[in-house]
Order: structure tokens, then C-alpha cells, then sequence
């Protein structure tokens, strides 16, 4: 059981690793959504690794944007603009790929629009 553990404490670690690698990409990218990546990662080191959840927090880029959702749970407007466009131009590509097979074309529409409606419900920070 304690192996298990183990495991499960490394593999999270890594898939923080990924959301951050994705946020930093965002970052560079204009629609790639920076924050929503970097909320996703700050919550899976805050149940992995207290040294890598520190990290994300005191970090000079992402830090503030993340301590807000920390501490109050808002997100920027601009956070979740560019998190729609992602989900609609991903999910809108998806679609079309998978001409013909409207079963999974409807899924993946139902998907989006949960996605986009939990982004859009999030509390604005001020700024």
C-alpha cells in the first residue's frame, strides 16, 4: 500500500509538471489559456508536493494571478477569454475531424459547453 502511495505521489507530481508546461507555453502563446493551466497544476502539487505548490505561489509571473484564486477563488476576465477561445477552437477542430460520426460530435459540444459554462461561472477578480 505504501508503494501505491508512492506511485500515485510521483505520477501527480508529473502531471503538475505537465500543466505547468502547458501554462508556460500559454504564456507564450496568445490562446492558450496561462492561468486556467497553472490553477490545474497549483491544485494537483497542492495534494502531491507541498515544495512544488511553494513554488507556483512564489513565483514572479504566475504567483499573484494564482494566490488570487488561492485565497479568493477569482479569475481574470482576460484568463477566461482566452480559455474559451482554446476550448471552442480544440474542441471545434475535434468535431470536425470526426465527420460522420455525430455520437462523438455531440459528446465532445456537450463537453465544451460544461467546460465553458464552469469558466464562465468563476467569480472576476478586481483587476
Amino acid at each position: 500500500m505504501k508503494m501505491y502511495k508512492g506511485l500515485k505521489q510521483k505520477l501527480m507530481i508529473a502531471l503538475g509538471w505537465v500543466f505547468v508546461i502547458l501554462g508556460v507555453i500559454g504564456a507564450v502563446l496568445p490562446v492558450m489559456p496561462t492561468t486556467v493551466f497553472m490553477i490545474i497544476a497549483l491544485w494537483i502539487f497542492s495534494k502531491s508536493s507541498v515544495r512544488f505548490h511553494s513554488m507556483l505561489l512564489e513565483n514572479q509571473w504566475f504567483g499573484p494571478a494564482l494566490k488570487e484564486w488561492e485565497e479568493n477563488r477569482t479569475i481574470s476576465k482576460e484568463s477566461k477569454r482566452k480559455a474559451t477561445v482554446v476550448i471552442i477552437i480544440s474542441f471545434g477542430l475535434s468535431i470536425l475531424v470526426l465527420q460522420n460520426r455525430i455520437g462523438l460530435q455531440i459528446m465532445l459540444f456537450s463537453l465544451a459547453l460544461i467546460l465553458l459554462l464552469i469558466i464562465w461561472k468563476l467569480k472576476e477578480s478586481e483587476n
